[in-house]
């Protein structure tokens, strides 16, 4: 299943295209990408590690640039991931909005980090 938004469906089959015409398709169960995609992460939060929180907001371009990449293949492999397992990202990210909605009404969550099950 396709993402709902059109960048996100050409990005998809921009992806598709890629793997196919490398002969990919044969290492991307579901279980590898989910492995690669949180390596992908890991390499993602490797660049904030030992960073002070002011730090991390105020990145120099260099390093603005390399986790830009980072975020790029963590998205990546999640589309895969959602082409394998024939999940809409967009549909199933409105499900999880609605439901931490539920979970974290507005009048107990504002300005407080508590997890939903202690508010």
């Amino acid at each position: 299943m396709v993402p709902m938004t059109d960048s996100l469906r050409e990005l998809a089959q921009q992806l598709q295209q890629f793997a196919n015409e490398r002969d990919w398709q044969q290492f991307h169960a579901p279980k590898n990408l989910a492995c690669a995609l949180v390596v992908e992460a890991a390499e993602l939060l490797e660049h904030f590690q030992w960073l002070t929180e002011d730090q991390s907001r105020s990145l120099d371009s260099a390093r603005h640039d390399a986790v830009a990449a980072e975020m790029a293949d963590v998205l990546l492999y999640l589309l895969q991931l959602s082409n394998a397992l024939d999940v809409d990202l967009v549909a199933a990210a409105q499900t999880k909005l609605k439901t931490n909605a539920l979970k974290y009404p507005v009048h107990l969550a504002r300005g407080n980090s508590t997890k939903y099950d202690e508010l």
